[in-house]
């Protein structure tokens, strides 16, 4: 026979072991509970010839025990403990965070924490009658509680990111509303893989690249997007047509530009100038201005 005995004074966890071994669907089992003087127990037996499906099934429902019951007040007491200098506000967005980095990523996926799980509850289970769930939990899960330090880590990365980005925006929003127009009028024609400038006659706007020109700096080597930006900055338009074609990428620069620019911002998705360059590639777009 196989018994194994769960120590806990945690009625959540006694209420969640109850219902589980109540529709353990294994034939042989049986289940008592019991209060002693520390603790109280839930002892499951197995008295079959298939110990090794008794442990997995045992494994499993630690498995889903701890991540039903712990995970988030793990990962909150985690967050809390190495990165304590933010406030409340911020603690929840982390952890919101944390919360979609669970269902979207692959490293932090409940099979890949489930299987953490189940390893540590399944070697120790099998060569062990008893276990104090709370402290095996707080002691024991080292590989598990490693990875959500770097959920964690990863998600603060993320937050102090998201926060930066949304100070550059407002930085340059604040430049913008500070500075008086330059020019009426700027035409933005999204491609397929670049993005140029046309003024309010049509007409091909030289990208300022001059790096000792810029309004400001998002890293050590300019990309093409930060050049474009810099050079609407020199241009202050009152108005920008923003023009987006079927082969339109760069999205995320493009929501930037919506951001920064706001209410100046006109999206177009058919007129004349889209008519244009619609089937056009950026290399001949770039050509059929530099011939007229």
């Amino acid at each position: 026979m196989n018994s194994l005995c769960i120590k806990t004074n945690n009625n959540s966890i006694l209420e969640y072991l109850r219902n589980e071994f109540s529709e353990f669907n294994m034939l042989n089992v049986s289940f008592s509970c019991n209060e002693f003087k520390f603790y109280k127990n839930i002892i499951i037996h197995y008295t079959g010839i298939d110990s090794e499906l008794f442990y997995n099934k045992l494994a499993t429902i630690f498995s889903y025990l701890v991540i039903d019951i712990f995970e988030k007040n793990i990962i909150k007491n985690i967050l809390c403990s190495n990165y304590f200098y933010f406030d409340n506000l911020e603690v929840e967005k982390i952890l919101q965070l944390c919360d979609e980095n669970l269902c979207d990523s692959h490293e932090f996926s409940s099979h890949s924490r489930e299987l953490l799980l189940f390893d540590t509850f399944y070697d120790y289970i099998t060569t062990h009658h008893s276990i104090v769930l709370s402290g095996f939990i707080n002691f024991r899960l080292f590989d598990y509680r490693t990875l959500l330090e770097n959920l964690v880590d990863f998600s603060v990365n993320e937050f102090i990111i998201e926060q930066e980005y949304l100070e550059f925006i407002s930085l340059l929003k604040l430049y913008i509303d500070s500075q008086p127009t330059i020019s009426p009028s700027v035409h933005i024609v999204c491609s397929d893989s670049d993005i140029l400038l046309l003024d309010e006659n049509i007409n091909l706007i030289d990208i300022n690249k001059n790096p000792l020109n810029t309004k400001y700096l998002s890293d050590i080597s300019f990309s093409h997007n930060d050049y474009v930006l810099n050079t609407l900055l020199d241009l202050l338009p009152n108005k920008i047509f923003l023009h987006l074609t079927h082969s339109s990428k760069n999205w995320d620069f493009i929501n930037t530009l919506k951001l920064i620019f706001d209410n100046r911002i006109e999206v177009c998705t058919n007129c004349s100038i889209c008519d244009l360059y619609n089937n056009l590639n950026t290399h001949h777009i770039q050509k059929r201005h530099e011939t007229t």
